[in-house]
């Protein structure tokens, strides 16, 4: 299912010695590749050119002679846009718990119904994770195994790893798969399929209907950040789109660049000063 790429950055690394492996990188970087390329997913069959893309940047910050690491990740997934060449980002996360150990031969595991090592039960993380929103993108609701099993996959390893985090601290691996699971943000999910299959596949042929309708959806947002604010699912959303949102919006009439500077600047307010681009 995935076309997975990983990345490796060890600049930040402090000691020689600790950037001077010339062979634990790139092998750690092909086996986690091949963890997620190598392995069947689903039961569905995917063609070479329908594989979900997935980029896994690992930014080193931490290793040591005894295989412990830390990093940062940024997982980025894509999604085709139907009629164009254009890729969307469906997901953008952040991860800056992405802890592990690993030695030169060191195999990765998994076991759906057991912890066994968080750098293999991190990778499932994300690929659940992928396949969830890609899923969702398609098809209403279409990721409901993949939440499933991120939800059991979390609650493992919440009691057995750590950097898993907690449902409070809402951009934690515990906090998105809770909120993928809970009833009141299920609509946030629905968000997904309509902005992805019903908005931005038929952008290209009909940008105006594209904008009103993304209007529709930042105020069903809204009303769904009235009784949970703030919710994982709906940071989610706008570290993946907000640029492109803008880009939408910004062609708009003066109405409803208003409009949907006022719904923007409410439910993502960090990027308040971009937003307000829209009201030149």
């Amino acid at each position: 299912e995935l076309q997975a790429t990983v990345t490796i950055n060890t600049e930040q690394l402090q000691l020689d010695q600790q950037r001077g492996s010339n062979q634990i990188y790139p092998e750690l970087q092909r086996t986690m590749q091949d963890f997620l390329n190598g392995r069947r997913w689903s039961n569905d069959n995917f063609a070479p050119e329908e594989k979900i893309k997935v980029n896994i940047n690992l930014l080193l910050t931490k290793a040591t002679s005894q295989g412990d690491f830390e990093a940062n990740a940024r997982v980025q997934v894509l999604r085709p846009v139907f009629g164009t060449s254009y890729e969307t980002i469906v997901l953008n996360i952040i991860d800056k718990n992405f802890n592990f150990k690993y030695l030169l031969g060191m195999p990765l595991t998994y076991n759906d119904n057991s912890y066994i090592e968080n750098l293999g039960a991190m990778l499932d993380y994300y690929e659940y994770l992928a396949c969830a929103y890609q899923y969702d993108s398609f098809c209403k609701m279409g990721g409901d195994v993949f939440t499933q099993r991120l939800f059991n996959l979390t609650n493992l390893a919440q009691t057995s790893g750590t950097g898993w985090g907690i449902v409070s601290d809402v951009r934690s691996r515990v906090a998105i798969s809770e909120s993928l699971m809970n009833q009141q943000l299920q609509g946030i999910r629905e968000v997904n399929y309509t902005y992805h299959r019903l908005l931005l596949d038929t952008y290209k042929d009909q940008p105006d209907e594209t904008r009103k309708g993304i209007l529709e959806l930042l105020n069903q947002i809204r009303q769904i950040n009235q009784i949970r604010p703030g919710a994982a699912s709906i940071r989610i959303f706008f570290d993946a789109k907000a640029d492109e949102i803008f880009s939408i919006m910004d062609e708009a009439e003066p109405s409803e660049r208003q409009q949907a500077f006022a719904y923007l600047s409410l439910l993502d307010p960090i990027r308040t000063e971009t937003y307000r681009k829209l009201i030149r």
